[in-house]
């Protein structure tokens, strides 16, 4: 295989007189990745003065000119190229009589004394080659086939100056040193031609394997990766040679894309790893936009809980808008956001802008609606208050004439009509939900007249209470009308609350109906739990408990709950019997 290799350009000012007397260490060895010549690692040819398909051709010309054995004619059969093997077999014979050695004929000729420097016995342990400018070079030689002779001193016994295979590896990457395939990695002005080593690709990823050992292994010395950044395939080629890991904010993606191409998943690993320590609420949409492309469902996971945790911040960030459709839904659906849903009506309006402009649309509403499209329906506005929903969703354009009256019918009237939006609570706890069953006996019938069934009760650890369960009609399918809130007794305060509704399929079991936000309950401190229903007569609870305790199955924490009478009219509702038979939580 070719390489090409490179003088500083003070270097290549320097007269021949001057690299003998040992200057040659000043020069500083870089590969030049966009020329090619005839040094080292040369492909097979049908030439006569091709060189070897080795680095034997440099290290030849550096034995010879120490030794004097060396034979400088490039014809005489396997010295040609140079190589050290033949160097050292070069004997004197009456068929093969003395040559002058290359040191010689570098005093006596002028292109090979440009060629050639006289390498120190420290030069020569040295790890740093050092180069000639090949195009150059090859310029300043006569035409004589005696003068092609070129080497990269002093790539010789490399190997001694590292003692570990790992040291060893490591020097060979990005080197041209022993060398078999080049890289053409990138596309347009920016590609590079990159060296590398079939067996050391091999070992360590099976897509390489594959392309050099398999059945339909390659041939070519050069190929071209166009869909790979060379910064990215050089970090894997340093994992590959050294087991180095150089990712950082800039490259990080493009590598964990590289690693999965070729499969290397300890690398990929590396990357996911690099992301989590870096995750934070100002790039956690775009980081999961990358997991989902890059198929990471733990790094998407790690994503989809931090916006949780930072949802307002996390949709404030630069990077929000530059989120996908498919995104924004994964995200919309959640029930675990914590932020109140006319900010998220506000967020999805801002993306649908951003999309618009993109796809170079005016951000009209009917535009933005359609950029939107099916996700305007994970909105739950029947969450909003008719407040808030009326200074904004109502007046936004976005929603149809149809969809703004249902749910101002919604908001006002009782029965509450159907509504084509999810009405379901978000709830920004994570963990498991839990319950608690305050009575051991179901009865019938417990009439409803517009009074309240109220229950006092406190716990012993704070908990966030997320809504009731209720009994419903002892008559068969019903819909109930219903208000539940939580009071704090002493200041009479109205913590939490909802007005909506619920349908219940005339068994004895508890129906759910939540709050529309977490309610805080701290320690020690007492409330009331309040649900007024309106409709037919109802199963009820006997055999009541005045202390329940709760125990969670990993950790085994318990929470204990101790229920009292509330005072004035509770709809008959005691510790003993009565409505509210269920308290839904979260610790």
């Amino acid at each position: 295989m070719r390489c090409c290799v490179y003088l500083f350009q003070q270097s290549l000012q320097c007269s021949p007189s001057k690299m003998a007397a040992g200057e040659s260490n000043s020069r500083s060895s870089c590969l030049n990745l966009s020329t090619s010549g005839p040094l080292g690692n040369a492909p097979p040819s049908n030439s006569a003065h091709s060189s070897p398909a080795s680095n034997r051709g440099a290290v030849g010309a550096a034995v010879g000119m120490n030794r004097g054995a060396g034979n400088a004619n490039p014809r005489s059969g396997p010295e040609n190229g140079g190589g050290a093997e033949s160097a050292v077999r070069s004997t004197p014979s009456a068929q093969n009589p003395p040559r002058q050695s290359v040191a010689q004929s570098g005093a006596t000729s002028g292109a090979a004394s440009n060629m050639t420097a006289t390498p120190s016995s420290s030069s020569s342990s040295s790890t740093a080659s050092t180069s000639v400018d090949a195009s150059a070079a090859v310029s300043s030689l006569p035409s004589s086939p005696a003068s092609v002779l070129v080497y990269r001193e002093p790539v010789y016994n490399w190997q001694a100056t590292k003692s570990t295979v790992k040291e060893r590896f490591a020097f060979l990457f990005n080197n041209e040193v022993l060398s078999d395939v080049h890289f053409l990695v990138g596309k347009g002005m920016g590609v590079q031609r990159i060296p590398a080593h079939r067996f050391a690709l091999a070992v360590g990823s099976a897509v390489f394997d594959a392309m050099f050992n398999g059945g339909m292994a390659t041939t070519s010395t050069e190929i071209e990766l166009p869909d790979v950044e060379p910064a990215a395939f050089l970090a894997l080629l340093k994992f590959l040679y050294s087991d180095e890991v150089q990712i950082g904010p800039e490259t990080v993606m493009t590598t964990l894309y590289t690693a999965k191409k070729y499969a290397v998943p300890a690398l990929e690993a590396h990357c996911v790893e690099f992301l989590k320590k870096n995750l934070r609420a100002d790039n956690a949409f775009m980081l999961l936009t990358q997991a989902r492309l890059f198929d990471e469902p733990q790094l998407a996971s790690l994503c989809l809980e931090n916006i949780d945790k930072n949802t307002a911040d996390a949709l404030a960030a630069e990077g929000f808008t530059d989120v996908d459709l498919d995104t924004l839904m994964a995200v919309l659906e959640r029930d675990t956001l914590g932020v109140r849903e006319v900010r998220l009506f506000g967020a999805a309006v801002r993306w649908a802008e951003a999309e618009a402009q993109r796809q170079q649309l005016q951000p009209t509403p009917e535009n933005k609606r359609r950029m939107l499209g099916k996700a305007i329906s994970l909105i739950r506005f029947p969450l909003m208050t008719i407040e808030e929903f009326a200074a904004g969703p109502a007046q936004s354009g976005i929603l149809t004439d149809r969809e703004v009256v249902s749910l101002f019918l919604h908001f006002t009237v009782n029965p509450k009509p159907h509504v084509e939006f999810i009405d379901r609570p978000r709830c920004c706890l994570r963990g498991k939900e839990c319950s608690i069953t305050r009575f051991s006996q179901v009865e019938s019938r417990w009439g409803y007249s517009g009074t309240s069934d109220r229950i006092r009760f406190s716990v012993n650890r704070r908990i966030f209470v997320v809504g009731f369960g209720l009994y419903g009609s002892i008559h068969g399918p019903t819909d109930y009308q219903v208000n539940i809130q939580i009071i704090h007794t002493d200041s009479n305060t109205v913590l939490g609350q909802n007005d909506t509704g619920f349908s219940c399929d005339g068994t004895a079991s508890t129906f759910r109906v939540m709050f529309k936000e977490p309610v805080e309950i701290l320690p020690s401190v007492n409330y009331i739990a309040c649900a007024t229903l309106k409709g037919p007569d109802s199963h009820y609870g006997t055999k009541g408990m005045r202390k329940v305790t709760h125990e969670a199955p990993a950790t085994g924490t318990k929470t204990c709950f101790t229920f009292c009478y509330a005072a004035g009219n509770n709809n008959g509702t005691s510790v003993e019997d009565g409505q509210i038979p269920e308290v839904i939580f979260y610790t």
